[in-house]
């Protein structure tokens, strides 16, 4: 009942709902804080390494392969033009945002906070940093949905749902690694709590902008799967891989990163 329900719905609904999940388990990861006032900083090196991985496999499988195919069976240009234009411009709007909005990474002092210099809480800056990077998983899911409308072999209601299911997955352990942070820089568990579900909401409205971008614009879409591919793999290099190596902690990091690479890798080759 509920998959013929989700089935009949408008793209843009779907991906909404699908993004709705996503958010629901960052959330979920942020309620550890309820349970927990630390946590482990290796544990935290193997969670930052486990998304790196979930990213790094969903923007090949679920974002430029479909890409690719969708380019050669519908443009006059050769099939890596989209792909390859997309994903850059993908990493430059990252960098670009990256400059401009304040933010703080894990571990890093504030006076290493990078973005517009501004007077506010060590806090809010970590929370902009994770906020930061969920913009193009939140896009990724967004235009993978938008992509059914346009009805091509390449784009499948299962290959979509199993990308939101994928970054759905990874958010857990990043909603823990924001919230349990916070805690140990002194907030209430509540406030904790609530940054760390907060960093999330920025997927749903990503994810719908992504969805009815594709469908008004229909032949941006391999430009626009490849733009969150893009957007994706400069957050894994730019933030979470040099995070899951600041203590050292190298192999767990390493071994998170392929972990959730075979897993994401597992779920859009056996079910997508």
């Amino acid at each position: 009942m509920v998959a013929e329900w989700f089935t009949g719905m408008n793209p843009v609904l779907q991906a909404l709902v699908a993004t709705l999940f996503t958010w629901f388990v960052t959330a979920l990861g942020a309620g550890m804080v309820f349970f927990f006032k630390t946590i482990n900083r290796k544990t935290l090196d193997g969670m930052l390494g486990f998304a790196a991985g979930v990213m790094i496999a969903a923007s090949f499988w679920s974002l430029l392969a479909p890409a690719i195919e969708m380019a050669e069976a519908s443009s006059s240009l050769p099939s890596w033009i989209p792909a390859t234009t997309g994903f850059l411009v993908g990493a430059l709007f990252l960098w670009l945002t990256d400059k401009i909005l304040p933010h703080l990474h894990l571990g890093f002092p504030i006076e290493e906070a990078e973005g517009v210099k501004t007077g506010w809480q060590r806090s809010i800056l970590l929370v902009l940093a994770i906020t930061l990077h969920n913009i193009p998983e939140g896009l990724a899911v967004g235009v993978a949905f938008g992509a059914l409308a346009a009805d091509l072999p390449s784009a499948s209601l299962a290959g979509a749902v199993v990308l939101a299911l994928g970054i759905g997955i990874q958010n857990f352990p990043e909603g823990a690694a924001v919230s349990i942070p916070l805690r140990r820089e002194g907030l209430t568990r509540l406030k904790s709590f609530w940054y760390g579900q907060l960093s999330g909401v920025v997927e749903p409205i990503s994810g719908v902008i992504g969805a009815a971008a594709v469908i008004f614009m229909k032949p941006i879409l391999p430009y626009a799967l490849s733009f969150a591919a893009g957007a994706m793999i400069f957050v894994v290099v730019e933030e979470l891989i040099p995070e899951s190596q600041l203590d050292k902690n190298t192999d767990i990091a390493s071994l998170g990163a392929i972990l959730g690479f075979a897993l994401m890798m597992t779920l859009d080759v056996a079910l997508g």
